[in-house]
């Protein structure tokens, strides 16, 4: 059995910037991921990463926040898209306050 795509969704917002939400069940659990899901948001601009989640094979749950890259710890797709969204306001929020 192949991954099974659940979702995907990319959008151009009106400053330019991209967000993207790719995600896929996979056909069984792995040590990297034991929810069963791969998953790769993306929101950047100008060809640069400003947030990204991800669980590549022996890295496991993490996020990118500009330069920044910590672990992630996965409760839910309905929670990941949260976190994602929220994670890109804060970062429009700073770019703003400058």
């Amino acid at each position: 059995m192949r991954a099974r795509l659940l979702f995907r969704d990319k959008k151009i917002l009106a400053n330019g910037a991209i967000v993207e939400m790719v995600i896929w069940q996979l056909p069984a659990a792995s040590a990297d991921r034991p929810h069963g899901y791969k998953y790769r948001p993306y929101y950047g601009k100008g060809g640069r990463r400003l947030v990204g989640y991800d669980n590549e094979r022996s890295k496991g749950d993490h996020k990118h926040v500009g330069q920044r890259e910590e672990r992630y710890q996965f409760v839910s797709i309905d929670q990941l898209i949260e976190d994602f969204l929220t994670d890109i306001e804060r970062v429009e929020a700073k770019q703003c306050a400058k």
